[in-house]
């Protein structure tokens, strides 16, 4: 699958900081490989978004938003129930719109914030309502847009701190250069995502040769067999403290049938998953 990078393939034909595009697709996508060249909200009003970073997944509705930092993802979108199409509205804006809002409004972080590569939101009055005006103002001239797109950037992250805090706004300018670090914690976020090591390298901004050379140096295993022993004990865990079925969780768990996944389980654990839930 070819990689997508946005908004650069929209064909804007702007060179603004702050852009908007009402996004339509008719034909469900999954695990897209996308490259976001800037910071983007993803005010999703058809269909559901399901969305891989290194550091965060997140699956949605149409009752929440998301607000993606730039940086490579696997997307997938679908429709919900009868719809026959997905619409979001998407609104890019670059890291220099993100130091000029901190400079003007004198914004500092929060000690000791921990910081993460995407966040959702869920709609109320006031998000729909400026949804509603930035699709007004994506049908004015790009002349007129400008000055009104800045404005309505510094609205809408106003009224996100108000309610969330900065945090979420510095994750968005944080240092993302340290690739070993990136490696990391694409690999501990995504243990029981079921993304292959391609998809997996991708988010991690790397060959998949380079990625099994760092998986081997950093855990001492192939990342086939690190990621099995893992899941079995996310298993394991959910069959003692969730009380869950063992037809429940095996497919969550990476394995396309009952037989694979109790196999596995009792070579790993020495008893099948319902004996294990007697032990």
């Amino acid at each position: 699958m070819s990689t997508i990078t946005l908004p650069d393939e929209l064909n804007l034909n702007s060179s603004h900081s702050i852009e908007i595009y009402d996004y339509v697709n008719i034909q469900e996508i999954s695990k897209q490989k996308i490259v976001l060249s800037k910071n983007t909200f993803s005010f999703l009003q058809n269909g559901t978004k399901e969305v891989f970073f290194d550091n965060s997944s997140r699956l949605i509705n149409n009752s929440q938003f998301l607000l993606m930092k730039a940086g490579n993802s696997l997307m997938t979108e679908k429709f919900y129930n009868d719809e026959t199409k997905y619409r979001s509205i998407l609104f890019f804006f670059s890291n220099e719109a993100v130091f000029n809002f901190i400079r003007k409004f004198k914004l500092k972080s929060q000690n000791n914030a921990s910081y993460a590569s995407m966040y959702s939101f869920d709609y109320d009055l006031y998000i729909k309502g400026f949804t509603k005006s930035i699709l007004n103002i994506s049908k004015l001239s790009k002349s007129i847009q400008k000055n009104i797109l800045d404005a309505k950037f510094d609205e809408i992250m106003l009224y996100l701190i108000e309610i969330k805090g900065v945090n979420f706004l510095y994750s968005l300018i944080s240092d993302s250069d340290n690739s070993t670090q990136k490696f990391i914690q694409t690999v501990e976020n995504n243990i029981i995502n079921k993304l292959s090591i391609k998809e997996l390298s991708f988010l991690a901004n790397m060959s998949t040769s380079s990625f099994k050379r760092a998986f081997k140096k950093h855990f001492q295993s192939s990342p086939g067999k690190w990621f099995q022993e893992k899941r079995l004990e996310h298993a394991a865990f959910l069959l003692i403290n969730k009380s869950k079925r063992p037809s429940d969780i095996y497919q969550e768990i990476g394995y396309e049938n009952l037989s694979n996944f109790t196999q596995a389980f009792k070579i790993k654990f020495g008893v099948t998953p319902k004996k294990y839930q007697t032990v």
